[in-house]
């Protein structure tokens, strides 16, 4: 009898420490997957933020997700050495700051473009054949990328020569919970104003041929990002080059909002 009471006494302290490590396991495992959920949910994960590096003015290179990416690469071939070759080139408008053949020419062939029609009828013929045409509203995937075209163009009476409406592409492009806009060549247009949950802008200023600092910042208050990046700022008054004033971009933005403004070097070389 006594043995007994021994042995049902060892047997219930052994059920119940492996319930307890049960436990353990399960709200370990619980605490994991809330964990893995919250990264989604913030676009935390390394894999889903972008890591964006300026090459010139409105031309930069992206890794995201173990994919590289070029955005309007031109400058020529020598400019793209220092990055992997491209998994994904995506051009914005045919102006030649946006679009040069010679330097995709140098870029091989081993990738797919994404680009506007527009774009499209000033490709060579064998660069046609690896480019995925997407107009303005167009859905479409790439790898883990969901990517949406937007519409860039110009609204003041005076600059809609410019940038025409339907020409060119603005991209907003969706990793996981972390999404991305790039505005390409445009004012504040209603299409803008509508983005929602946006985790980085690169958003363009330049008299005359988009906007100028002031009319980004409406921009930007009205569809809330929670970072903005100014690119594309060089542009012409009287004649001569200057640059929009993105310091006071900045300092306005940040001063009045939560957005965070990141200042990058577009125009050392």
């Amino acid at each position: 009898m006594k043995y007994q009471q021994l042995f049902i006494i060892l047997f219930a302290c052994l059920t119940l420490s492996c319930s307890s490590d049960k436990k353990k396991d399960e709200k370990k495992k619980d605490e994991q997957n809330t964990e893995r959920r919250e990264k989604v949910k913030k676009g935390n994960s390394t894999l889903q933020r972008p890591e964006i590096v300026p090459v010139q003015h409105a031309t930069f290179f992206m890794r995201w997700d173990q994919k590289d990416i070029y955005v309007d690469p031109v400058g020529g071939a020598d400019a793209f050495e220092r990055f992997p070759e491209p998994d994904l080139i995506f051009i914005t408008d045919v102006h030649p700051d946006h679009l040069d053949v010679e330097t995709l020419t140098g870029l091989g062939k081993d990738y797919t473009i994404i680009a506007p029609q527009a774009v499209y009828k000033k490709l060579p013929e064998s660069y046609q054949e690896i480019t995925k045409v997407m107009n303005n509203g167009d859905e479409s995937s790439f790898y883990e990328f969901s990517v949406k075209a937007l519409p860039m163009y110009n609204t003041t009476k005076s600059r809609k020569h410019f940038h025409t409406k339907g020409r060119g592409n603005g991209y907003k492009i969706a990793n996981g919970a972390f999404d991305l806009y790039i505005s390409g060549d445009t004012e504040v247009t209603p299409e803008m104003k509508r983005l929602k949950s946006i985790d980085v802008a690169l958003l363009c200023m330049n008299l005359p041929y988009t906007m100028s600092f002031e009319q980004a910042i409406r921009g930007v208050m009205a569809f809330q990002p929670k970072k903005v990046i100014p690119y594309h700022y060089r542009g012409k008054k009287d004649g001569e080059t200057y640059f929009e004033n993105v310091e006071a971009f900045k300092e306005e933005v940040e001063s009045s909002t939560d957005i965070e403004v990141q200042l990058m070097d577009w125009y050392s070389k």
